[in-house]
């Protein structure tokens, strides 16, 4: 292969009688490809390979905690590693027990997820800053899943006291089951068919797949779940008992139920609800904005829910005006237990959004996280451990886990250094479970969900983004209006499907909708820039350089060759019939020279008044990242049908990757000399060109 560029020589002659431009040649070099067989082997025997120094190393890839602890910074790093994680410790206690309503549970359910969640992810994250717990939009997406079954199972909304027998669950030495004990069943074992997901797609080394869920499709569907949850917890706000509506549409179907059943509010919870907020909304807002100068932020909703709780319990909220509370949390744990296995084929689907999104949301705070503090995390043991973190906990009656921001910016902004504020945390939420946990008695749901309304103030806040998000991109700002708007008012699920498919088409229209420009020089720099978008550029007589920003391929190579032929003014098929056409119509008026003669005459008049005379076309390639067989085919086409009108194609610019499909695809051979030259500057092509147009043909010969 001949391939041209700037160096040293880029002029010389190519003989006594010739002044040919020579372009800079660069040698390949041989590569030898490994046989298939030998590659596999040897990664094979690499990865099965047994040695002292390879099983300390695995051992402490998959157990980081191993690596910082030894070289913990006592000094300079307990304090903010204590108190972050008793201040974060007491947040989630308010947070856990209300979160449990989001997903179909009793309180002591989240209690327990935060728990285990907090000390596992200890153990087997990368990420020092986040916090792994109870996240709203997986709550949502697992009640969802647990109201389902129970609707399924014949359970009915209003009648804790429903019995199934469980020996079909097989799961249980207990004969029956009343409904919060096959709610949380359900729970957990999508919890555990999520974790399965994600640790298989960590085995698969698949951590990459989060690149492909944007930020504006995760806060899409964060705040598109974030109004559904919303829209759910008005019932509680309300002291309305309403069953939670199941399937598409299921925010249109609870507001309508809200809207006929508003004249059952139950007046105590809320005036309940009106004080929170009034309480919550104000004093949260004064956290966020003095941040900066307090050393923690004042715990509001543990004062909420104390004082609330003292007044239902004194005030006898739930036998004098029938106010729903959240009942009897016990101390302790419980025995652990299987999930049901007969369940997993019923959640299969369901819990594979909720891996998905578990680990999108958890990678990209740890990212997030790490690139803002210095440091590095591995997706794949992320993967690894939110796995682990959903599928040990699951056999203590817990629910789906992720990381969460609001408590992880807690964190951050409270001097936490490594995870091991996430076991003091587990130590605060210890002392709750065995001793603490049964004062929550008479504490009013309306409480519980005003702490998630509030919660969720961030996620609604992004509608005040949009007109700036679309000024700033509008497909970033339709993706992310669209996953909206399918999670809102469709399904949650649905949501994210459609949220990743529109943008895949979106990337897939970019390439459909790409740049092409016509190309001046500036100067005499090795600057060519588009015509139309800078002044002072000029031309060179008898060179047309084209670029196209986007891959060639199957989709957009058609629109590849109109946008060329559009650009340079000549489409070469259009004026080879025009030509044929002008040939057969002199035919009949006269000789056949005479013929010949008038159609070169009319043909060259036609192509003048059509766009500049060129005789060579060079396309700059350095925006083009790969072409596939069908791309090769296009420039093919295209230089065979130039050559024809005796107009010369050049590329320039290729990359190593362009310039092997375009070997393999039989553009050129660069074995067998093709006389096709591939050159590295599109000053170097254009020279090139000048030189041959005053050159005689025995001097083409030689080139």
């Amino acid at each position: 292969m001949m391939a041209g560029g700037e160096g040293n020589g880029t002029a010389a002659e190519a003989g006594p009688e010739c002044d040919l431009h020579i372009p800079f040649i660069l040698e390949e070099r041989e590569r030898e490809e490994e046989p298939l067989k030998e590659a596999l082997s040897r990664k094979l025997k690499k990865q099965c390979s047994c040695s002292s120094a390879r099983a300390k190393a695995l051992l402490l890839d998959s157990i980081p905690i191993l690596k910082w602890l030894p070289r913990y910074q006592v000094k300079d790093w307990l304090l903010g590693d204590l108190m972050s994680g008793v201040i974060v410790g007491i947040l989630l206690v308010p947070q856990s027990i209300a979160y449990s309503l989001l997903a179909g549970q009793d309180p002591i359910y989240g209690l327990y997820t935060s728990f285990f969640s907090s000390i596992i992810y200890t153990l087997l994250g990368t990420s020092r800053h986040i916090s792994v717990g109870i996240f709203g939009v997986l709550c949502l997406l697992v009640g969802q899943v647990v109201d389902r079954e129970l609707a399924v199972a014949g359970y009915l909304t209003d009648q804790r006291s429903n019995l199934t027998s469980l020996g079909s669950l097989e799961n249980s030495t207990a004969p029956y089951c009343d409904r919060s004990c096959y709610a949380i069943i359900v729970g957990a074992t999508v919890t555990f068919t999520a974790g399965v997901y994600q640790v298989l797609m960590g085995l698969l080394q698949v951590g990459f797949v989060s690149v492909f869920l944007s930020d504006s499709l995760l806060s899409g569907f964060a705040t598109g779940a974030s109004l559904t949850i919303l829209t759910s917890q008005l019932k509680y706000l309300l002291g309305l008992k309403l069953p939670r509506a199941q399937g598409w549409g299921s925010l249109i179907k609870t507001w309508i139920s809200l809207l006929m059943n508003l004249g059952q509010t139950n007046i105590c919870d809320l005036i309940t609800s009106l004080l929170c907020l009034l309480v919550l909304v104000p004093t949260k807002e004064l956290n966020n904005r003095f941040k900066s100068k307090l050393k923690a932020p004042i715990p509001f909703e543990l004062f909420v829910v104390i004082i609330a709780t003292l007044a239902s319990h004194f005030g006898q909220f739930q036998e004098t005006y029938g106010s729903e509370v959240a009942g009897a949390i016990p101390t302790g744990f419980m025995p652990p237990q299987l999930p049901a296995w007969s369940l997993i084929p019923n959640v299969a689907v369901d819990a594979f959004s909720i891996a998905i999104v578990g680990f999108a949301i958890t990678v990209s705070l740890s990212e997030m996280f790490a690139k803002k503090h210095g440091y590095v995390v591995d997706p794949n043991q992320e993967m690894y451990a939110i796995g682990f973190c959903n599928i040990l906990p699951s056999f203590f009656r817990c629910f789906t886990t992720s990381a969460a921001l609001t408590k992880t910016l807690v964190k951050e902004s409270t001097g936490c250094q490594t995870q091991l504020s996430s076991l003091v945390t587990a130590l605060v939420l210890l002392l709750v479970l065995l001793v603490i946990a049964p004062l929550f008695y008479s504490l009013q749901k309306c409480v519980l969900a005003v702490i998630i309304v509030v919660n969720l103030r961030g996620a609604l806040r992004k509608f005040r983004d949009v007109p700036q998000m679309w000024r700033a991109n509008r497909v970033d700002a339709a993706i992310w209006l669209v996953t909206m708007a399918t999670s809102a008012l469709v399904n949650t699920e649905l949501g994210l499907l459609v949220g990743v498919l529109v943008s895949a088409f979106c990337v897939l229209g970019r390439t459909q909708r790409a740049q092409a420009f016509k190309l001046g020089q500036a100067g005499d720099y090795e600057i060519f820039e588009d015509l139309a978008s800078y002044k002072g550029l000029h031309t060179h007589p008898g060179v047309a350089v084209f670029r196209y920003e986007a891959p060639i391929y199957y989709a957009n190579q058609t629109l590849f060759k109109k946008s060329l032929y559009r650009n340079v003014g000549l489409d070469p098929v259009k004026e080879r019939a025009r030509r044929k056409k002008l040939e057969k119509q002199k035919r009949k008026q006269g000789t056949l020279e005479d013929a010949a003669k008038q159609d070169h005459e009319v043909s060259t008049n036609i192509f003048l008044q059509q766009g500049p005379a060129f005789h060579t076309l060079v396309i700059d390639c350095s925006a083009v990242l790969f072409l596939d067989t069908a791309g090769v085919g296009a420039l093919k086409e295209v230089h065979k049908d130039y050559r024809e009108l005796g107009v010369r194609l050049l590329l320039a610019q290729c990359n190593t990757s362009i310039m092997d499909s375009l070997r393999t695809g039989g553009y050129y051979d660069s074995k067998t000399g093709s006389p096709e030259i591939i050159f590295h500057t599109i000053s170097d092509a254009v020279r090139y060109s000048q030189s041959l147009l005053s050159q005689n043909g025995d001097c083409e010969t030689v080139c």
